[in-house]
């Protein structure tokens, strides 16, 4: 027995340990999605989140003063200024041409192409000479006076170390996109519909095959299961056929007929097990009683169904609010009608270059779902475990 008790008790924290690196592989992709929607987008593009308590390395070019800013003296025409503005962080190495960044070290003075020099200081002070006024053509720049040279500087090619630069602006700009506020509404509009319409149809269905017989029931039990593997990639464009056969087009009554379909087979499945499981000697007591049916269903199964109906409430209301391309297919893409994670795609842009504003909007879309989840996480563990032991 002591055996068996040693056993058990490495079986336990093989358990734990098990649990505990699912856990960990699950929070640290969600804990570096939470850092990098507070980064500053150069520093997010320039380095990995775990490395965001740290200064960062990287190469960029800034822009001295416009040459409407030029004083002249003993050596010419000069520009000064800082290459961080505003901002703080030390110069490493500095070039005049984009091809060697890091050609001079900070604080030495580097001859510029045309003349003059160039001098850039640690803490990104700058000094630019020139032996003719800067609105000349500019050899290393390319810029000419033709250029609008009095509202932009000449280009400073530097590798710098910058201090950690945390910021909300990321939020600011998903929460202020045009269209956002609509957007969040249209999701709203989808998702409660394409959640409780599934959940009324499939809680008679799975009555209905669970407790009432008739010809057939083993045969559709059989053929909701097998829907359950079926991708619904498959059927949408045969779907939206018949929809435009039958007039329905795209609109909200056809994403929530889609959602509904493609949600109906996990409905089903999962409160059928659930009720097959419920006592036997209640139902056959409340018709002995009289009670028809429906009452039955009304006043007992769905009291008694209550986690499953809030399990299968969450999967719903998850994959609907997440979705983006059952309402691409079904709702389209106006700016009345398009959902938040349509809005978020376009804060991208066309060449996905504003990626630094999906870790923000993926956490401003996730506020509703948590919501939902933490209000019915109570049931969620029972309703998982619907069918898994039938009752007595």
């Amino acid at each position: 027995m002591d055996n068996i008790a040693g056993k058990r008790g490495r079986l336990t924290w093989a358990l734990n340990i098990a649990v505990f690196l699912l856990v960990l592989l699950w929070t640290i992709p969600t804990l570096g999605l939470l850092v990098s929607s507070f980064r500053d987008a150069d520093q997010l593009q320039a380095s990995g989140w775990w490395t965001s308590l740290s200064p960062s390395v990287q190469s960029s070019a800034a822009r001295t003063g416009p040459p409407a800013t030029q004083t002249s003296g003993l050596d010419g025409y000069v520009l000064e200024g800082n290459v961080f503005g505003d901002a703080s962080g030390e110069v490493v190495t500095f070039g005049t041409t984009p091809m060697m960044p890091d050609a001079f070290p900070a604080g030495e003075t580097a001859p510029r192409n045309g003349g003059g020099t160039l001098v850039v200081n640690a803490d990104g002070s700058y000094r630019m000479t020139s032996p003719t006024p800067f609105e000349a053509p500019d050899l290393v720049t390319g810029e000419t006076a033709g250029e609008p040279l009095p509202d932009r500087g000449l280009r400073v090619f530097i590798t710098s170390t910058e201090a950690p630069d945390f910021t909300t602006g990321n939020y600011g700009t998903v929460l202020n996109a045009d269209g956002m506020a609509q957007s969040f509404l249209n999701t709203l509009t989808v998702a409660i519909p394409a959640t409780i319409i599934p959940i009324l149809v499939a809680a008679y269905a799975a009555y209905a095959l669970a407790w009432m017989s008739f010809p057939g029931r083993a045969l559709l039990v059989s053929a909701v299961v097998g829907l359950l593997v079926v991708p619904l990639q498959m059927s949408l464009i045969p779907l939206l056929q018949l929809h435009n056969a039958i007039g329905l087009g795209r609109g909200y009554i056809g994403v929530w007929l889609a959602h509904t379909g493609f949600g109906l087979p996990l409905a089903i499945y999962l409160l059928r097990n659930y009720m097959v499981g419920l006592p036997k000697e209640v139902i056959e007591s409340a018709r002995v009683d009289g009670a028809t049916e429906f009452e039955i269903f009304r006043k007992i199964i769905l009291p008694l169904s209550l986690p499953a109906l809030a399990a299968f409430g969450i999967f719903q209301f998850l994959w609907t609010w997440n979705d983006l391309l059952v309402a691409k297919v079904f709702l389209g893409n106006s700016d009345t009608q398009m959902v938040m994670t349509g809005r978020i795609v376009e804060l991208l842009g066309s060449r996905g270059n504003n990626w630094e504003l999906l870790t923000a909007a993926a956490f401003v879309s996730m506020i509703v779902p948590l919501i939902v989840f933490f209000s019915m996480q109570k049931y969620f563990v029972r309703g998982l475990l619907a069918g898994s032991v039938k009752g007595g």
